[in-house]
């Protein structure tokens, strides 16, 4: 009989009741946040029901704050009425919320891994696409639906189909200049945007294993761009040492044991996988998309490809369209692509470590003239900590702007957007047209990228920087 994989470890120790082709499982964490969660709040108020577990369920508000101000106002009458309701649920049902004015309140990816409350081996859900960023822990974490949230608000369990397994073995080293964003573009690029459909996905191999818990989380949190329902990491020690100490963290003892549960958590080594697929780390460089969506990306060095290079016709006619709506030609160089904003944020990239490297190639530079440059922090811990270490004052002196933590400019939903025809370098994770805001170009790329194509005011790379005369 073949060993188990981690997923199927994890689904096995979480499954209360097995019922046909879905399982009944238990959730350890349920996050929640203003957008997706007001249906299923007056849904449990209609049929008189209460949140089973508050004390395993935490709130955040981060979609349609404002990164400019703490104003309830700030991100317009839609997102205060969102804001307003999702604060009156938390109340009435009980439920913990960071609101605006919480000092720890950020983007729920970011908040609840630096506050312990992601474990190995655990269930976590969330309203929103990128809860899989949480499987850089080796826990199992997914997105979930309005109805679904109900449901694990009702019961804290969810019912679902068992996904199948998909083992990603990545090999070799990174270039200093890569990163993990780079990387899981790179798997984008040669899986496509469905590659991982029906998929949890595993990444394993030494690659993965040098990888600090930030890029563990980047790399995750993109699985869901290549159609995978959730993305996994074994636990090591990189993930131990990442949790001690933290605030919803096991202490002493109870630490020690669960690290010696932990290290048990790991695919056998004679698990089986429906798919395996293996890539040289070494052959990954910075990436850029040009299209609309995450798998229509090159190299940064590389050229905008020719729709008729494409031989699948649905590939070719959205690659027609793609390039009609971002404004590119075939065959143009993606270095000569002008942009006007550039936002270094969101639940991909706005972590302390993504802070840190983007300050690094900041520091002694200026933002191009024509171009606005933003810095959003993820969560408020990553903000004080950014400025204790001064970066905030070297992106602020190099033209960035330093703003509040919040989704900020990921999403079209606060006040935080592209105008038509803008065209913005960005370190979130989805590049569909309106996604920034109505008519707005977006490219995705790492960090680094993204300020070097705020200094360079086009898009380049860190050898170029480097070249600059300051």
């Amino acid at each position: 009989m073949a060993g188990k994989t981690l997923y199927d470890k994890i689904w096995e120790s979480r499954v209360v009741v097995r019922d046909g082709e879905e399982d009944i499982i238990y959730v350890d964490r349920h996050f929640l946040h203003e957008v997706t969660s007001p249906q299923a709040f007056t849904a449990l108020k209609e049929k008189g029901r209460s949140v089973r577990r508050k004390d395993k369920t935490l709130a955040i508000m981060d979609h349609n704050v404002s990164t400019r101000n703490r104003d309830w106002n700030g991100a317009g009458e839609i997102s205060k009425k969102q804001m307003e309701l999702f604060s009156k649920n938390c109340t009435e049902f009980e439920v913990d919320l960071l609101d605006i004015n919480h000092p720890d309140q950020g983007v729920v990816h970011v908040v609840g891994p630096e506050m312990g409350l992601t474990l190995p081996g655990t269930v976590v859900v969330c309203g929103d696409s990128h809860t899989s960023t949480h499987g850089a822990f080796g826990a199992f974490a997914l997105g979930i639906g309005t109805s679904e949230i109900e449901h694990v608000l009702a019961t804290q369990t969810i019912r679902l189909k068992k996904s199948k397994n998909l083992l990603v073995k990545i090999t070799g080293e990174l270039s200093s200049d890569v990163t993990a964003k780079d990387l899981a573009l790179f798997l984008i690029l040669k899986i496509g945007t469905d590659g991982g459909q029906g998929y949890v996905i595993e990444y394993s191999g030494e690659t993965i294993q040098k990888m600090s818990m930030e890029a563990r989380m980047t790399l995750c949190n993109l699985c869901i761009e290549a159609g995978a329902r959730a993305g996994l990491i074994a636990p090591d020690q990189i993930t131990f040492d990442y949790l001690a100490g933290r605030d919803y963290s096991p202490r002493g003892d109870e630490f020690n044991r669960k690290v010696e549960y932990w290290k048990t958590l790991k695919s056998d080594e004679d698990a089986f996988f429906d798919k395996t697929i293996v890539l040289d780390a070494s052959e990954v460089l910075p990436m850029v998309t040009w299209g609309t969506n995450p798998g229509q990306v090159v190299p940064v060095l590389s050229r905008v490809p020719d729709p008729d290079s494409f031989l699948d016709p649905e590939v070719k006619t959205a690659a027609r369209r793609a390039l009609e709506y971002m404004g590119l030609n075939p065959g143009e160089s993606m270095q000569s692509v002008k942009i006007d904003k550039v936002f270094i944020g969101s639940c991909t990239n706005a972590r302390i470590e993504d802070i840190r490297r983007a300050a690094l190639f900041a520091k002694g530079r200026r933002v191009s003239s024509n171009v606005t440059a933003i810095v959003v922090p993820g969560s408020g811990r990553v903000k004080r900590q950014a400025e204790q270490e001064g970066l905030d004052k070297i992106l602020t002196e190099a033209g960035f702007e330093w703003r509040l933590p919040g989704c900020s400019m990921c999403l079209g939903m606060n006040d935080d957007y592209l105008l038509p025809g803008e065209r913005c370098a960005s370190t979130s994770n989805r590049n569909f047209e309106g996604r920034q805001g109505r008519g707005g170009r977006t490219h995705l790329v790492s960090p680094e990228s993204a300020v070097v194509a705020a200094i360079l005011g086009r898009f380049g790379t860190i050898q170029e920087l480097q070249k600059e005369i300051v």
